[in-house]
């Protein structure tokens, strides 16, 4: 099903409405780099600190994200998308930016849990109002033909900034301790993001443009079954790679006996192999149609959980990473491609905020009931397995999916974003 009328049109069309496009990718790029590669995959590296130095259990370390998920995604998910439709991404982003650094900077501090989970909760509203939704926006509407690339390039960023994060994090631990370190990435975070963002109006994206047309109802997409299946497809795939990757460092580390060394160049190349499955899910997507490049992606996801069930030790680890870092890479990437397809770029950041809140559901729960499992049981042999089963349940769902006729976000001309 696909909605037909773009939501915002200009009384007058630009002059020029390509010139200055590409460069809107670089604010996309380091916004992600910061508040997903450096925050969301960058935390967990800290995870076995608070175990080993406060005591804490597993369940409790990654309760944080998950009482950030469960909370803040609910309470402005579908907000924040809806106000991006109108006021552009840029006043979000640049909030996000600055709670995100916040965020890490408190977590350096803190010795009781309840401090903990208010700093991660600001940590997960910075991931609402800065991380991958308005950047979706932001692109999908900059870029008619070749949005699969744009995306692509852009979320590099993630796998980039996860990549370094390790790196970072392992250095900046060794010079001033686990602590410190915290602060000074969340000092990173703003200095790397926040400048490009702020100039966005001057890399191209004009301010928020006259409306001449109503903007499309939600009820179309919210009665189609393809936002039901896109929805469950997102959730169950998401929650398995959230449920492996925030505990994947404990596994290590505390299981598996590696050190800290070995524990970050893991950690670092499954993010490294993300970057070949970002820009070739991107570039596919183009040429196949995202549908196709989804399916493909949460084989991929699927294929992984079951590596990591068989418990890989000693080297096999490196055959869960390649195949986990090629899934991951596409994961978040492909789900607004497939969205504009489904439902049209108007209603995008409305749609988008809806499944990404639902997503973060899932991406909150399973790191926990993974943890807990482990907790209880003493391995995390069937909390993998359960992984298993809810990555195929999201390939199962993304197969239901029906082929799109056309390959373009939105109908029409080109839209200019709104900063």
């Amino acid at each position: 099903m696909t909605t037909s009328a773009p939501s915002r049109v200009a009384a007058q069309p630009p002059a020029n409405p390509g010139r200055g496009r590409p460069l809107l990718i670089a604010p996309s790029f380091l916004a992600l780099f910061a508040i997903v590669g450096l925050c969301l995959y960058g935390l967990p590296f800290f995870y076995d600190f608070f175990v080993k130095d406060l005591g804490w259990s597993r369940a409790q370390v990654t309760s944080g994200n998950a009482l950030g998920k469960l909370v803040v995604g609910p309470l402005f998910g579908f907000a924040a998308g809806w106000l991006i439709d109108r006021f552009g991404p840029r006043p979000l982003m640049i909030a996000g930016i600055l709670l995100a650094g916040a965020a890490l900077f408190g977590l350096g501090g803190v010795t009781a849990l309840p401090f903990f989970l208010f700093f991660y909760l600001l940590n997960s509203l910075a991931y609402v109002l800065a991380g991958p939704l308005p950047n979706q926006v932001l692109l999908a509407r900059n870029f008619q033909d070749g949005r699969g690339r744009a995306m692509g390039i852009a979320y590099l960023g993630i796998g980039i900034g996860g990549f370094a994060a390790q790196h970072v994090a392992n250095a900046l631990i060794g010079a001033f301790g686990w602590r410190l370190a915290l602060k000074v990435l969340g000092l990173v975070v703003i200095v790397v993001a926040l400048p490009l963002v702020l100039g966005l109006r001057k890399l191209g994206a004009g301010p928020a443009l006259a409306m001449t047309t109503p903007r499309p109802p939600l009820r179309g997409p919210l009665t189609s079954r393809s936002f039901y299946l896109l929805a469950i497809g997102s959730m169950a795939s998401i929650g398995a790679v959230g449920g492996a990757f925030q505990n994947l460092k404990l596994l290590l580390s505390i299981d598996q006996h590696r050190t800290q060394d070995e524990s970050k160049w893991i950690l670092s190349l499954i993010l490294l192999v993300s970057l070949v499955g970002r820009v070739v899910a991107g570039e596919l997507a183009d040429r196949w149609g995202p549908k196709r490049v989804m399916l493909l992606v949460y084989l991929l996801v699927t294929s992984a959980m079951a590596i990591l069930a068989f418990g890989p030790t000693g080297n096999g680890i490196y055959a869960f990473v390649v195949v986990f870092g090629l899934g991951l890479g596409g994961e978040y990437m492909i789900i607004p491609l497939v969205a504009g397809e489904l439902f049209g770029a108007a209603v995008l950041g409305s749609v988008m905020g809806i499944i990404l809140t639902a997503d973060g559901v899932a991406e909150a729960t399973m790191p926990m009931l993974v943890a807990s499992l482990r907790d209880s049981l003493g391995s995390y042999t069937l909390a993998f397995e359960l992984l298993i089963a809810l990555s195929a349940l999201g390939a199962l769902a993304v197969g239901l999916l029906p082929e799109s006729k056309s390959h373009a976000l939105g109908v029409g001309q080109p839209q200019r974003a709104e900063a």
